[in-house]
């Protein structure tokens, strides 16, 4: 495989992305942001800090108590699902005892799923993924190697979501911790339903369990060099200045939302193609970035309920930059564009039909973006992404799908 001489490229081009930094919330005040510099790592029970024990953590502790006593029901949904949301890690979740749960609550598992497709597109665009069966091709259906090419494709969506997402998701609120204690005090953090120190296991156990998964991936598929444990380093670190001061991201409309958009697509596709096949012609490069740029788009659309906490704050989203009628043309042109644009390379290289099925996949998302998106963005936030991410995303894997497909050696 020719990684080596290409690994550059995904880096250079992804230069703020990660594997799945969080969504944007609340930041603190300059004031709320200073924290201990002590270094901790581990409790030696729930409730009190070992303080000459724990002595390796970049994550430093703050010195407000924030061992309260949990919740048991704070602005909890009333239709029977917030146990689920709990377990989720969404908003209107039942409030728990269970360290377990907490523990998955915090790696917020609703998010792993763009994660996921983002791997299952990688390993499509890679067009050597093989079925265990298929009834479609006679000549793929070796369903030893078809276990295996599961088998591999199931770690690295492990990889992309429990892990690494959950990595990101974990310090994101570890690093909100104090202005969540003013906004959303139920959350785990400020209300004690788990303390720092397990807090800070939980980061390090999800990081470097991740990136042994990485190398793994790398030894299994036979790498000269470990390309996907390099990518994961990378978006490691790229998560971590994204919700950690002074740098943090998510505080920049362009950078904060690009991260994210970016993160959801390029990172866990190319994982997916380089676990099932090689990262060596632009293309590779240029198709999911391109798709990230209309994820910079989607992101947007999170931030338009928060646009005057973002202001008091001094946050420089880009409802806040440009105004919520200049962020949502900001919103749907980066979405329709970037997909006109890929439809557009699809035909150029004669693959017509999937040109034709992006288009009539973009279709329903302009229509909801003249119905939803423009007419209020703040009232049809939720409705809008429900409505039209779908089509977007079976967009994306019609276009990994066609380059699987693709002989680009004709």
């Amino acid at each position: 495989m020719k990684m080596k001489t290409l690994l550059l490229a995904p880096i250079l081009a992804a230069s703020t992305v990660a594997f799945s930094p969080a969504p944007r919330s609340f930041v603190g005040l300059s004031s709320l942001q200073q924290q201990s510099s002590s270094l901790r790592m581990l409790p030696v029970n729930d409730n009190k800090i070992d303080e000459d024990s724990l002595s390796f953590c970049p994550f430093p502790r703050t010195e407000t108590s924030l061992y309260a006593t949990p919740p048991e029901s704070n602005q909890e949904v009333s239709d029977g699902s917030s146990d689920l949301r709990q377990l989720l890690g969404v908003k209107g979740a039942s409030g728990t005892t269970d360290i377990w749960k907490i523990r998955l609550q915090l790696t917020k598992p609703v998010t792993w799923i763009p994660l996921v497709w983002g791997v299952m597109c990688g390993a499509a665009a890679s067009g050597n993924y093989h079925w265990i069966w298929n009834p479609f091709d006679p000549n793929d259906r070796n369903v030893l190697l078809g276990l295996e090419d599961t088998l591999k494709g199931f770690v690295a969506m492990i990889l992309a979501g429990p892990f690494l997402t959950g990595y990101t998701q974990t310090i994101n609120d570890w690093y909100d911790r104090e202005i969540d204690a003013i906004n959303e005090p139920y959350r785990p953090i400020p209300s004690g339903a788990i303390s720092e120190g397990q807090v800070i296991f939980q980061i390090w156990f999800l990081l470097l369990g991740g990136l042994a998964i990485a190398y793994g991936l790398d030894v299994w598929t036979g790498h000269d060099f470990p390309v996907v444990l390099a990518l994961s380093i990378f978006g490691s670190f790229i998560s971590y200045i994204y919700s950690a001061p002074p740098l943090k991201l998510k505080q920049n409309g362009w950078a904060g939302n690009y991260a994210l958009g970016c993160s959801y697509i390029s990172l866990p596709w190319w994982c997916g193609q380089a676990v099932f096949g090689q990262l060596d012609r632009p293309v590779y490069f240029i198709l999911p970035i391109l798709y990230s740029i209309a994820g910079l788009g989607i992101a947007i659309v999170n931030d338009f309920k928060s646009v005057e906490g973002d202001r008091q704050l001094g946050l420089n989203s880009l409802p806040v930059a440009f105004g919520i009628d200049g962020a949502k043309w900001i919103c749907a042109g980066s979405v329709t564009l970037t997909q006109l644009g890929v439809a557009a390379y699809l035909q150029s290289i004669g693959e017509s039909t999937y040109a034709a099925i992006l288009l009539g996949l973009l279709l329903p998302q302009v229509y909801f973006q003249a119905t939803l998106l423009l007419p209020d963005p703040v009232a049809n936030d939720v409705k809008y992404q429900a409505q039209s991410q779908p089509f977007f995303v079976f967009g994306i894997l019609a276009t990994a799908l066609c380059l699987g497909h693709h002989d680009f050696s004709a």
